[in-house]
């Protein structure tokens, strides 16, 4: 259960004493998620100023109540210090002299609320409450910030084992043509060149998809939307995968010929049938085949891509998309991507309000669906 460390700053025995014991028997409600209710109290007390600075310096508290009149170190002067040691703690000052003046004052100074003497029992959880909340939604904001950093990390670690591995072959390959290890013949270093510019061409690659996911999840990826005929789209991406589909004898299919428009971008179009087309191709048999079928249902278009490839097990179509994902086994070894694609494909979708869905059967293939709103996709 987690736990707030009051500091009740007070000169008069009575107002330390009467704080504490309603705020023993306040039952904090914040209207924030399961786990920040039922928060713990924990209360400390203080007669003075300098009292309230060796408890601070011991034991930070969460939130500290603050009379604005105490003898010697004054109210204010305590913020002071807090502020300039940037010690972060929610105080609520609490004063006899109610004014604008005194308000405005402690506010600049650092103080998060104020409460004028006299007050009422109901003042003073209100108060509080406003203190708990701001509080942990503090504690919430740290949290997300903290779990960021970590992924930021964990993704810029995936990314340079990523890249790790072609690079050291690349620059494998250049040392041996560098030193003539082959011999002087020119045909020799042909295979290395090959494979060096493959190599090359995955990083370059994972480069832009790297950027496309940015762009994507910074919102900052400028959409143009208009009427775009999905037909032609999918025309394009066979164009672009059939020299490799051809070479291996893939047959690709599309079961319609007549336009069939969406209100959609045609980059983020282009991006979603260039990377179904292209796993198609690569994770497939060698003289097996893909169809592309589309149906319209009410206000969606469903595209299947139906290959005969290696398919997959249900663990592997479980992290399917994820970032950084590529599904590893004795079939894929000479396979090259990024391992980003289905995750910005799956991003890009959500802006269509679609969805991805796959069915699989390893060793013989998957069928990937595709549903795309054909209207209204501003976001």
């Amino acid at each position: 259960m987690e736990s707030i460390k009051v500091l009740i700053v007070d000169d008069e025995p009575g107002m330390r004493l009467g704080t504490q014991r309603v705020l023993k028997k306040h039952k904090i409600d914040v209207d924030i998620e399961s786990e920040y209710q039922g928060l713990e109290l924990i209360i400390d007390l203080a007669e003075s100023g300098e009292e309230a600075r060796e408890k601070i310096l011991a034991d930070k508290p969460d939130i500290m109540i603050l009379d604005h009149k105490l003898p010697g170190i004054q109210g204010v002067d305590l913020l002071d210090e807090l502020k300039t040691d940037k010690t972060d703690i929610h105080t609520i000052m609490v004063t006899a002299y109610a004014s604008i003046e005194v308000a405005i004052s402690a506010t600049k100074r650092g103080a998060f609320d104020f409460l004028a003497k006299p007050f009422t029992p109901d003042e003073l959880k209100h108060t509080f409450n406003k203190a708990v909340k701001h509080l942990v939604l503090k504690w919430k904001a740290d949290k997300l910030a903290e779990e960021k950093k970590q992924i930021r990390f964990e993704f810029i670690s995936v990314l340079a084992h990523e890249l790790k591995s072609p690079l050291a072959a690349v620059e494998g390959y250049l040392r041996i043509i560098d030193k003539r290890m082959a011999g002087d013949e020119l045909s020799g270093y042909d295979k290395m060149i090959k494979r060096s510019m493959t190599r090359l061409e995955g990083m370059r690659k994972m480069i832009f998809d790297i950027l496309d996911l940015t762009r994507i999840e910074s919102g900052k990826m400028k959409r143009e939307l208009k009427q775009v005929d999905i037909i032609e789209v999918l025309k394009d991406s066979i164009d672009s995968v059939s020299p490799d589909a051809d070479q291996r004898g893939i047959h690709i299919h599309l079961n319609r010929e007549e336009p069939l428009f969406i209100d959609g971008d045609q980059t983020e179009l282009e991006i979603i049938s260039n990377n179904f087309m292209t796993n198609g191709v690569k994770y497939n048999k060698d003289n097996g085949s893909l169809n592309i079928n589309l149906k319209e249902a009410d206000d969606f278009i469903i595209i299947d891509f139906i290959d005969t490839g290696i398919g997959m097990t249900e663990e592997n179509k479980n992290r399917l998309f994820g970032e950084f994902v590529r599904i590893k086994s004795d079939e894929t070894k000479n396979i090259t991507g990024s391992g980003l694609g289905l995750s910005i494909v799956k991003k890009l979708v959500g802006f269509y309000n679609g969805s991805v869905e796959v069915k699989t059967v390893l060793g013989e293939g998957s069928v990937f669906s595709v549903k795309l709103k054909k209207g209204d996709n501003n976001g």
